[in-house]
């Protein structure tokens, strides 16, 4: 289940390039990862997650992540930034 937190965030990212960017600068405070995305995606992610020690909250499904960053479609991967 995803969280107010993430909906209420001022900063955030959508999608595995910004996210994987900005955890290369150590901008991000949470990352939020899609359940039903497709592992060679999520991976890298998790990877990075575990070497910047950032938390990494799971979601259902990429169409419910996706609603919550306000898109049409789904996402496999966000993230909330550092304030």
């Amino acid at each position: 289940m995803l969280d107010e937190t993430f909906k209420t965030a001022k900063q955030k990212t959508v999608g595995f390039k910004q996210t994987q960017r900005a955890l290369e600068k150590g901008l991000v405070r949470r990352v939020y990862m899609a359940n039903d995305a497709e592992t060679h995606i999520v991976r890298p992610i998790r990877e990075s997650c575990i070497s910047h020690q950032v938390e990494c909250i799971e979601v259902p499904t990429m169409k419910e992540l996706g609603k919550a960053c306000g898109i049409e479609v789904g996402t496999a991967v966000a993230a909330i930034l550092e304030d």
